[in-house]
């Protein structure tokens, strides 16, 4: 786990609003699905600590994660036993308003790491508050996604539906990518500065997260 670098340079951020503690949500937790454990540098790292900065200027507190770090086990339960760490980090997702799933493409697909984040995930249909709602209900996903070959709109696709299957709303614009020519090796972590259209989708994503955020936290 680790809190926000400073990343690229991105023009135009604004000062946070005013918000009253109660609009505010209280925080924000990005799952970074890199397949490299700390501390090799990840495409999927940054992209996840701008989206917290960005989220920043609304007022929202945030971490990530990455889950190669942990021995998240394979299965469908809240707790798979002895040795799995995804307890732990299922409790920060719980605690949080917003979640950020940030993955690479490979294959044309999310990350086998993103797709057992999901895996686990499905547990929570099964769980349920004393008004029989998911215990993910009023919280707020997005994704960020990376790669050197097409994909974006597949994979994005494939996590919205998932995350909206075991609970989670989605903003309009929830995802923000960038994918490089195909087949180089220039990778998002490489480049000089953030590509202007990214770091404006990456503003217009946090803006409406945190929007729906605060709607859904004052009238769930």
């Amino acid at each position: 786990m680790s809190e926000p670098r400073a990343g690229y340079e991105e023009a135009g951020r604004v000062a946070a609003p005013p918000w009253t503690a109660l609009e505010t949500p209280r925080c924000a937790i990005a799952l970074v699905c890199t397949l490299s454990p700390s501390p090799k540098p990840s495409s999927s790292q940054l992209p996840a600590e701008q989206t917290m900065a960005a989220l920043a200027d609304h007022g929202v507190t945030g971490h990530t994660i990455r889950i190669a770090d942990f021995d998240v086990t394979p299965g469908v339960e809240t707790d798979m036993g002895d040795g799995d760490a995804w307890p732990q980090i299922r409790a920060q997702v719980l605690d949080a308003d917003i979640v950020i799933l940030s993955t690479p493409i490979w294959l044309g697909h999310p990350s086998s790491i993103a797709q057992r984040v999901l895996e686990r995930l499905d547990a929570e249909i099964s769980e349920a508050d004393d008004e029989g709602r998911m215990l993910t209900y009023g919280k707020v996903a997005a994704v960020r996604v990376v790669g050197n070959e097409d994909g974006t709109h597949k994979v994005s696709a494939d996590l919205f539906q998932g995350l909206n299957d075991v609970g989670f709303s989605l903003a309009p614009n929830a995802v923000t990518y960038w994918v490089g020519e195909a087949m180089r090796g220039t990778d998002y972590q490489d480049l000089d500065k953030t590509p202007e259209k990214t770091a404006a989708t990456n503003k217009t994503l946090a803006a409406n997260t945190a929007h729906l955020a605060r709607q859904l936290k004052q009238a769930p």
